[in-house]
């Protein structure tokens, strides 16, 4: 047997018959250690489970274990008193370390499956304000670098755990949308918020940790050492320590911690080829939000009473299967699809009651066939219908004149804002005038946009925004000036940058212009 078979063996009663009374078992021995006994008797171990067996059958669930590793068996020799005491088989029962390990490893994987995910916004601040404490700190304090570094690594990984167990919660409350509607549309506008909270934080956040992950990157390596050198002191000896070096094991966990700060760089800083992981998060809850919205509608449209295709095909299927005949089974089946000869829609109900009474097969000629009565309203005017006053329609001008109102005031709104930031002309945000709630919108998603684009080693950033309609362009000042953004709603500050905006589509129009112009 192989040795990745064999450190497997304790995990085998999870896939045999008896499964659940091997776990009743080794629950009691889980228990008894969180009591600090070790070694527990048979008799011990069905006073404590949850449906003992039989002597003989709670004997061979602990012999199995024992074959498979997870618990050890010791001769009890505290209770012989006579000679065939001491030949009958007796023995204390307790975990070995690898039943431990198995126990421990369950526990886990029920934590991990019980966890719910999120998208931590404050993880985002404590990874920002460490980043600025490694700053300040001397690397030849082994001590204080190893702290920081273990509480950025620690605080890392649950933010990038935690987001992935999140927006897989949040496909799966899309894909199943429709199992439990209530509930669905109850928790969407409180995930919908929360997203595009954590998108804000993210945009603001991920920048400035991106910007001091760049300014420690000269002197991370001290760092890194430092903190490789106190792992080192503390390793214990292993059987190969007589082969491993001191200067070796620095190097070893040199190497580990360099992994864990190049998976913390990639996570907030990508390149042209392969993208941050924030922004592939980003990403990801910017369509989760449509995404949402999208599932809701579909189910206010159900519910609503509008015709829904997988609905309707659902209640046919019902209609099928509560059919008490073939006939009934035929005639729902013409009803549904209208699959039957043109002639039915002039035959009148006598008619259709003679046929069910004697069916005429469809290879029937028609000089054969039995004749078709038709009403004398389809012989004298050509229609089935009776003539009549038309229903009335309703004028929806005025509604319609008052939508196509408001469409233009927003539209007007919309261009307004454009106009006022889309000037072609490098700007200071210092020297911004107080912006309008639209123009302040669209202020923030243009910052957004130049800040998730940004990339390791350049200053400027040169984006589009997603309707690819205006160009953006975004370079730091460095002359330490801050800005400050006055709106209705308050004042944004922040580090002075100069942002350039240029109108695409307006500049594609005037050239277009321009071309009609000359070539006329």
């Amino acid at each position: 047997m192989s040795e990745t078979t064999s450190s497997l063996r304790p995990f085998t009663h999870l896939a045999v018959e008896k499964t659940t009374a091997y776990r009743d078992v080794l629950d009691t021995f889980a228990a008894a250690k969180a009591r600090f006994t070790v070694h527990l008797r048979p008799e011990d171990v069905a006073d404590d489970m949850r449906e003992p067996p039989a002597d003989h059958e709670l004997t061979l669930l602990l012999d199995q274990l024992v074959t498979w590793g997870n618990l050890r068996a010791d001769p009890d020799t505290s209770r012989v008193t006579t000679v065939e005491d001491f030949h009958r088989a007796r023995y204390l029962y307790s975990l070995t370390r690898d039943g431990d390990a198995v126990e421990a490893a369950l526990v886990a994987y029920d934590a991990a499956l019980g966890q719910r995910g999120e998208l931590q916004a404050v993880a985002l601040a404590d990874i920002r304000d460490q980043l600025r404490g490694l700053d300040t700190l001397d690397p030849a304090d082994d001590a204080k670098a190893h702290a920081g570094l273990i509480l950025l690594t620690d605080r890392f990984a649950g933010l990038a755990a935690n987001a992935q167990a999140f927006m897989s919660s949040v496909q799966r409350s899309v894909d199943l949308a429709d199992a439990d509607v209530e509930v669905f549309l109850a928790y969407k506008d409180r995930l919908v918020e929360y997203l595009q909270r954590f998108l804000r934080d993210l945009v603001v956040a991920g920048a400035d940790i991106a910007a001091q992950l760049d300014a420690l990157e000269p002197d991370v390596d001290a760092l890194l050492l430092a903190a490789a050198r106190r792992e080192a002191r503390d390793a214990a000896p292993g059987e190969d320590a007589g082969t491993e070096s001191a200067d070796e094991s620095v190097a070893l966990r040199v190497r580990q911690w360099r992994s864990r700060w190049a998976g913390l760089r990639h996570w907030f800083i990508g390149d042209r080829h392969h993208p941050s992981q924030s922004a592939l998060l980003r990403d990801r809850a910017r369509a989760a939000v449509p995404a949402l919205l999208t599932a809701a509608a579909a189910l206010h449209d159900r519910r609503s009473g509008r015709s829904d295709r997988s609905a309707d095909f659902r209640r046919l299927a019902l209609w099928f299967a509560q059919a008490p005949d073939d006939t009934s089974c035929h005639r729902i089946w013409r009803a549904a699809f209208g699959l039957a000869p043109a002639r039915h829609l002039t035959v009148d109900l006598e008619t259709l009651d003679a046929r069910e009474q004697t069916m005429v097969p469809p290879s029937t000629p028609w000089s054969q066939a039995p004749p078709v009565v038709i009403t004398p309203r389809l012989r004298r005017t050509g229609r089935i219908e009776r003539r009549g006053k038309p229903a009335s329609v309703t004028d929806r001008s005025a509604q319609r004149t008052h939508l196509a109102a408001l469409a233009a005031a927003e539209h007007e709104q919309v261009e307004a804002a454009r106009r006022r930031l889309a000037t072609g002309r490098p700007t200071r945000l210092s020297e911004l005038d107080e912006l309008d709630p639209d123009s302040f919108g669209l202020f923030l998603s243009l910052l957004g946009d130049a800040l998730s684009a940004r990339v390791p080693g350049a200053a400027t950033v040169e984006t589009t925004t997603s309707d690819g309609s205006l160009a953006v362009r975004l370079s730091p000042t460095h002359d330490g000036r801050r800005a400050a953004v006055r709106t209705p709603g308050g004042v944004l500050r922040g580090p002075d940058h100069v942002l350039t905006v240029h109108d695409v589509t307006g500049d594609a129009r005037r050239d277009d212009d321009l071309r009609e112009g000359a070539a006329s």
